[in-house]
């Protein structure tokens, strides 16, 4: 796997990561969202750089201009439902990109530190021979990533796989890199040293879905 992780670096991402790790900060969800929002634009500026371009004549209204353009098809594949302010960045950039959601959740049985994630539900158009880029804004354990890669087999094999998270584990990366193909790129803006017990990220930031969206039951 090919690894790059945007923290190794300074720039504006870091106040966009510093706002959303704020516990004062991030009470402000509409905040929270468009900071995700815009972390997905550093994301995607970044991954466009290794995408493969071709030449269109482009029409100006004094003359003609040759400029370098994508040129494969992307899916954007996002988890319900804290990735939806990281899709929503990338779009911004990708607006041409077909998009793909799954609904994936831990489950705790008897409420113990042990889970399983379970997918109840995926709409997606067919990846054959396209970009994937698959978009879970905390790569903690790897395991919901795993499960949907797994899941998205019966709609045919990517040319590629890019993952793209806002923040990540050591633990987790460490574990996808055992899952994806070695060809396949992780575009990540934090990675953190530890997992809780129940297999969240430490510092981290809390529940990305609740703080973007409420608390839920």
């Amino acid at each position: 796997m090919i690894i790059h992780n945007l923290e190794t670096e300074n720039s504006i991402l870091n106040q966009f990561i510093s706002e959303i790790r704020d516990v004062s900060i991030q009470k402000d969800a509409m905040r929270f969202r468009r900071n995700i929002e815009r972390i997905g634009e550093v994301l995607g500026y970044e991954l466009s750089k290794t995408l493969e371009y071709k030449s269109k004549t482009i029409q100006t209204p004094l003359g003609t201009k040759e400029i370098l353009v994508p040129e494969k098809e992307l899916v954007l594949c996002s988890i319900l439902r804290a990735g939806l302010p990281l899709h929503q960045g990338l779009l911004n950039y990708f607006d041409a990109a077909e998009n793909a959601f799954i609904a994936a959740y831990r489950n705790h049985p008897n409420n113990e530190d042990d889970f399983e994630v379970i997918v109840n539900y995926l709409a997606s158009p067919s990846v054959e021979d396209k970009i994937l880029l698959l978009v879970d804004p905390m790569l903690a354990t790897g395991k919901t990533l795993e499960n949907t890669i797994k899941a998205l087999q019966t709609h045919g094999n990517p040319k590629q796989v890019h993952i793209l998270s806002v923040i990540g584990s050591t633990e987790g990366v460490e574990y996808i890199k055992d899952v994806f193909p070695e060809n396949t790129h992780l575009w990540i803006a934090a990675i953190d040293p530890e997992l809780s017990s129940r297999g969240y990220i430490i510092p981290g930031l809390g529940d990305a879905g609740d703080l973007s969206y409420g608390v839920k039951i």
